[in-house]
């Protein structure tokens, strides 16, 4: 499970039950803009609801099926990164992320990534990452470009999303590239 001090005001570490109400709250403050790119969050309507994801996350994590991470800046809950959908046999895995919006902007996202990316080669000893953004989520997509994925191509009507269905573009990021 990655825990990891990035920086004096940056770092990832598992999300523990105790983290519910602060997960919820940032949730909440920033529901209308996340709203628009995840469709599980008409779903989180109250700390209960955090509360199951952290005690998902956990189990999921014993599990080695997805690791999850908050990411923390200067002690306070920022967003999450996270790797799911682990393949053990074909050694690859999805990313995905979110921040607050007051987080963005400051390269938080970037450096988180590179941690968990870091982390998902050398410690999980994965061959490939995936991360699928919505074709039309402009701030999501900088990600993986700025980071050297390659985009691979589109996924066509392949997410449903706020009463309808969205494409998604697909980036791919193999160990050897990485390492170079």
């Amino acid at each position: 499970m990655l825990c990891q001090k990035i920086s004096e005001d940056l770092e990832l570490r598992p999300l523990e039950e105790e983290d519910a109400e602060e997960l919820f709250a940032l949730v909440d403050k920033n529901r209308e803009y996340l709203r628009k790119w995840l469709p599980w969050l008409d779903a989180n309507t109250c700390v209960d609801h955090s509360r199951n994801f952290i005690l998902l996350c956990i189990d999921n994590s014993l599990n080695k099926n997805e690791y999850h991470t908050g990411i923390w800046h200067y002690g306070r809950l920022a967003g999450l990164i996270g790797c799911h959908g682990i393949d053990n046999v074909n050694l690859s895995a999805g990313m995905g992320y979110w921040l607050g919006d007051e987080y963005q902007g400051k390269g938080l996202m970037i450096r988180s990534c590179k941690a968990m990316i870091d982390h998902a080669f050398n410690e999980l000893y994965l061959n490939r990452i995936e991360i699928r953004c919505a074709v039309e989520n402009k701030r999501s997509r900088v990600i993986p470009e700025r980071l050297g994925f390659v985009e691979e191509g589109t996924l066509r009507e392949a997410a449903w999303l706020n009463d309808r269905f969205i494409d998604l573009v697909v980036y791919g990021m193999i160990k050897r590239d990485w390492q170079s």
